[in-house]
């Protein structure tokens, strides 16, 4: 069991307590997840092992499922939907890494293109292999990848 896992288990029992049921439901929610990905890898004869980076990947999904309903919500003027999004994305963020400040981004793209010898695009592959295991749950890989592309361009 890794230790987001075991942060989410705690979390689960101290809502039980609570009877904090709405946040109850949001980290059942989480763990439901969690243990559909680990299913779904046994079936596929690919067993994967639930580390924190894959439940690191597995909140970042659920993440960006909330962040897109809640922009849906707010579109569309449900207030009331739209707050819920909002507390459910507030309590998945809770368990993801603290997220990089734009000059600790940068610092690591200058260290990522320095140790890969990046010069051109089509260095940005190394580039991002390198930064992956750095940045995981700590930035957005779109706007991560953005950055890479306008410094090898």
């Amino acid at each position: 069991m890794s230790m987001i896992q075991s942060r989410l288990a705690e979390a689960t029992k101290a809502a039980m307590r609570a009877r904090d049921s709405e946040r109850l439901t949001v980290l059942r929610g989480l763990q439901a997840a969690i243990k559909q990905v680990e299913i779904n890898s046994r079936a596929e004869a690919q067993a994967v092992e639930i580390n924190d980076a894959a439940v690191t990947s597995i909140l970042e999904k659920q993440r960006k499922q909330r962040q897109e309903s809640l922009a849906a919500y707010q579109q569309a003027g449900r207030a009331e939907l739209a707050a819920r999004e909002q507390f459910e994305l507030e309590v998945i963020e809770s368990f993801l890494p603290l997220a990089l400040t734009e000059s600790e981004v940068t610092q690591l793209l200058e260290q990522a293109i320095a140790a890969t010898q990046a010069t051109q695009m089509r260095d940005m592959g190394k580039v991002m292999e390198w930064l992956k295991p750095h940045v995981t749950g700590r930035v957005d890989a779109a706007a991560l990848a953005k950055q890479v592309k306008s410094r090898l361009s």
